[in-house]
C-alpha cells in the first residue's frame, strides 16, 4: 500500500538504501553479531552511500534531504533484522544535537565527518544509579581556565567502543536540578575518556555497547554545545525525535516479523495441513495485522507533523510507548507460530524476540513515557 507521506524521491532513495543493505549489511550480519560489533568499513561505507544524516544540508557534507530519508534507512534495516547497526542513533538522536545547537564553528569541525562516516557517534546519559533520571546524574565538569574537567561515569551506552565523539551530559553546579546540567563533545582520544568492555546483552548482538569512564578528563571550553547549565532543555527538546524513531524501528520490525512468519505458517505443516490452515493461527495473525496497520497509521501521522515542525512531545511519548508494547505482542504471537524453530537463534524471529524487549526500556522506559503523558494531560 502506498503511503501517501513519501514522495518520489524517498522513493527512489528507499531502492538505493534497499541496494546497500543487500549489498553491504545482510552478508555480514553474523561476524558482527559473533564480534559484538558493526564493522568500521561498514559505517564509511553507509556515509559513501549517503545513509547518514541524509537530513544534513549539502553545505555540511549531507543529502539535503529530511527526516523521512532517515525513516527510510530503519525500515530497510528492520526488513533484514539489524538491530546493532545504529545509524538512527547517530544521524537522528546524536547528530542533532551537533546540528541544532553547535556553533558556526563546531558544525564545520564535525558535521562533514558524521556525515561520511569517519566520524561515528554516540551521547552519555545513563549513569549506573540514576537510568530515566536524568537530573540525578554525578558526572560532573569543573571550569578550570579555558577548559572544563569531567569525572564521571556512564553506563549503556550504545556506540560506546567505536565512537569517536561522545556528548556527555554533566553537572556544571547550581542547586536547580534543571540547570546544573551542560552538555559536551568529548573526542574519544583524550587522555582521561575511558571506554570499559563491551557489555553482554540479551539481544542486539551486533551493537558495541558499553560502560564509560571519565577520570580527570579534561574538554576545552570549545568543546561545551550551547550554553552551560542549558544541558537539560536541550535534551528534552530533542528527546521528542527520539522517541518517535523508537516508534519507528518498533513498527517497521512488527511489520517484517509478520510478513515472514505468514511465509512460514503457509509452508509448514502440522496434522497433514499447513498450519496457516488452523483458525487459531488465522486469528492470532489477523489480530496482529490489524495493530500493525493501526500502529502504521498513526505513525505516519506522527512523522507528517514532525517533519512540519509540531510540538509533539505527548504523542511521540504514545508513539514509543504503543508502538513498543505492540512489537513485544506480536513478536511474542509470532514466534509461538514457529514452535520449537522458533526458539533456535539461526531463525531470525528469535533475535527478533530478543532484541525487542529492549524497546520498552531505553529512550526512557515505558512507565516515565506514562509520566509525562500524563503532565501533559494536566493530570
Amino acid at each position: 500500500m502506498k503511503r501517501e507521506l513519501f514522495r518520489e524521491d524517498h522513493d527512489l532513495y528507499r531502492e538505493s538504501v534497499r541496494a546497500f543493505v543487500g549489498t553491504h549489511v545482510a552478508p555480514h550480519q553474523e561476524r558482527w553479531r559473533e564480534e559484538g560489533s558493526v564493522s568500521r568499513e561498514a559505517w564509511r561505507r553507509a556515509g559513501e552511500a549517503g545513509l547518514l544524516c541524509p537530513w544534513l544540508e549539502e553545505e555540511h557534507g549531507g543529502q539535503g534531504g529530511d527526516f523521512l530519508h532517515s525513516v527510510v534507512v530503519m525500515e530497510e534495516l528492520a526488513k533484514v533484522y539489524e538491530s546493532g547497526f545504529a545509524m538512527s542513533l547517530h544521524s537522528d538522536i546524536v547528530v542533532p544535537y551537533l546540528h541544532e545547537f553547535g556553533s558556526d564553528e563546531q558544525r564545520a569541525r564535525w558535521l562533514p565527518g558524521c556525515a561520511n562516516g569517519e566520524l561515528v557517534t554516540a551521547i552519555a546519559m545513563t549513569e549506573p544509579g540514576t537510568g530515566s533520571d536524568l537530573a540525578a546524574i554525578a558526572t560532573t565538569a569543573r571550569r578550570d581556565g579555558d577548559d572544563y574537567i569531567l569525572n564521571g561515569a556512564k553506563t549503556f551506552i550504545s556506540n560506546g567502543i567505536l565512537c569517536d565523539l561522545c556528548i556527555v551530559a554533566a553537572k556544571t553546579g547550581g542547586d536547580d536540578p534543571h540547570r546544573a546540567i551542560s552538555l559536551f563533545v568529548v573526542e574519544a582520544d583524550r587522555d582521561g575518556f575511558i571506554k570499559g568492555e563491551k557489555l553482554k546483552k540479551m539481544g542486539m548482538a551486533s551493537q558495541d555497547t558499553a560502560e564509560m569512564a571519565f577520570e580527570d578528563c579534561r574538554v576545552p571550553k570549545a568543546n561545551l554545545l550551547g550554553e552551560a547549565g542549558a544541558g537539560f532543555f536541550m535534551l528534552m527538546k530533542k528527546l521528542q525525535q527520539e522517541r518517535l524513531v523508537v516508534g519507528v524501528s518498533a513498527q517497521a520490525c512488527a511489520r517484517q516479523v509478520l510478513d515472514d512468519t505468514l511465509v512460514y505458517v503457509k509452508e509448514r505443516e502440522a496434522f497433514g495441513r499447513p498450519i496457516a490452515k488452523f483458525q487459531n493461527t488465522q486469528f492470532k495473525l489477523v489480530e496482529c495485522a490489524t495493530e500493525i496497520e493501526v500502529g502504521q497509521a498513526f505513525l505516519d501521522k506522527l512523522l507528517e507533523q514532525h517533519v512540519a515542525g509540531e510540538y509533539l512531545v505527548s504523542e511521540c511519548s504514545m508513539s514509543k510507548l504503543w508502538h513498543s508494547e505492540m512489537l513485544g505482542r506480536v513478536v511474542d504471537t509470532c514466534l509461538q507460530m514457529y514452535g520449537g524453530y522458533g526458539y533456535m537463534l539461526e531463525y531470525p524471529i528469535s533475535r527478533a524476540y530478543m532484541d525487542a524487549r529492549v524497546q520498552r526500556i531505553y529512550a526512557g522506559t515505558n512507565e516515565i513515557m506514562k509520566v509525562i503523558i500524563a503532565k501533559q494531560m494536566g493530570l
